[in-house]
């Protein structure tokens, strides 16, 4: 009987901090993280050629397919 009233004391407080912590933690990351998915694909063609990925005229080419 006693380790029942420990679980429900100090123990089940500490199991509800942490899993507080835990979803605060994943919800933070997730709001902190640069969501690629509302780029178009013309945007990401811009990017590349900015950075030097790839060349004006693989860009023209690339962005006529799309």
């Amino acid at each position: 009987m006693m380790w029942h009233n420990h679980f429900w004391g100090m123990h089940f407080g500490w199991w509800i901090f942490w899993i507080v912590v835990i979803v605060a933690v994943v919800y933070w990351f997730n709001q902190n993280r640069p969501d690629r998915r509302d780029e178009t694909p013309e945007e990401i063609l811009k990017k590349r050629l900015a950075r030097g990925e790839i060349t004006p005229e693989e860009y023209e080419e690339l962005r006529k397919r799309l």
